[in-house]
């Protein structure tokens, strides 16, 4: 059993080993989707969606947790709840894929660097959630920023817009069903809804331009059948860090994912950078530093706090 850092203000070192590595991994996706070249966006989600089921249920096997599983299956709140969720993150995951394959890494970045003030923002409209005035400042910075981006790239960044709602929305529903369905129960779950719909893309992308697995070389190939391992793996990672670190440093470790991809963008695949765009991220990062301090400030005052009687 893992350490208790939440009550002690330790920080568990393995908890930190998984989160980087988890959020690393993210991180450097979009050289694992450039490396899938000439495969297009549709037949890479598609293969994503089918892998990631075979590999969860391998998982689900080898673990021996089909009982469990068997009774979220039962439940029918659980399946339709992962039914939205699915949806939510077949969106993410195609918009990722194509952003990446069409050179608009640094935009995808943007997303997940925006989607924690997303969420705050959706918090506010969907749960009724009221924000301090912090956090107001947070908000309003981060639209200005959006609206700087949105001037810079001449169109609203709606690769960015995309990521971070649908990202948004897949966690307000995750959260609704808590600790009670694992990450790799609720990725199987979601990705059994995807799977006929996977399907119908493998077929129609046969029937246009052709699917390129096994027919590019065998490198292509076990990189291509390596797509379930890859999105399992960090789900795995992030699931096993969440419950060995407190929600402060969850908090920090979430922006290396998009730092890496935007440097991946920048330095590695040379996007370009306008004066615009680094006014817009400069805003956003602005954002994010207010939004964090707030979080910490909170955390202290709750530490400062006595605990009541009971």
């Amino acid at each position: 059993m893992p350490t208790a850092p939440h009550a002690h203000g330790a920080v568990s070192r393995s908890g930190l080993v998984f989160a980087v590595a988890a959020y690393g991994l993210w991180g450097f996706l979009p050289v694992y989707f450039i490396a899938l070249a000439p495969s297009g966006p549709f037949e890479i989600v598609a293969w994503r969606v089918l892998l990631s089921l075979v590999f969860c249920a391998f998982l689900i096997g080898v673990t021996r947790a089909w009982r469990p599983f068997a009774a979220l299956l039962r439940d029918r709140r659980v399946v339709l709840t992962m039914g939205l969720a699915g949806v939510l993150i077949f969106v993410n995951w195609q918009t990722y894929v194509f952003a990446t394959l069409t050179g608009q890494v640094v935009e995808a970045a943007l997303g997940y660097f925006i989607n924690p003030i997303v969420t705050v923002f959706l918090g506010v409209l969907v749960l009724g959630e009221r924000l301090n005035a912090i956090q107001w400042v947070a908000v309003g910075v981060s639209i200005v920023g959006v609206v700087v981006l949105a001037l810079g790239y001449g169109q609203l960044p709606w690769i960015a817009l995309m990521l971070a709602f649908s990202f948004g929305f897949y966690g307000l529903i995750k959260k609704r069903v808590g600790p009670k369905v694992d990450a790799v129960s609720g990725l199987t779950i979601e990705t059994m809804w995807l799977a006929p719909l996977a399907v119908v893309q493998l077929v129609f992308v046969a029937m246009t331009t052709g699917l390129t697995i096994g027919t590019v070389s065998a490198w292509h190939t076990i990189l291509l059948l390596m797509a379930g391992a890859v999105t399992a793996v960090p789900l795995l990672l992030f699931a096993a860090a969440s419950r060995r670190l407190p929600l402060i440093s969850m908090g920090f470790i979430q922006y290396f994912a998009p730092f890496i991809q935007f440097l991946v963008g920048v330095v590695v695949l040379g996007e370009p950078m306008p004066l615009e765009r680094w006014i817009g991220f400069a805003l956003v990062w602005l954002a994010l530093i207010v939004l964090t301090f707030d979080l910490v400030r909170g955390v202290r005052a709750t530490r400062r706090t006595p605990l009541e009687p009971i």
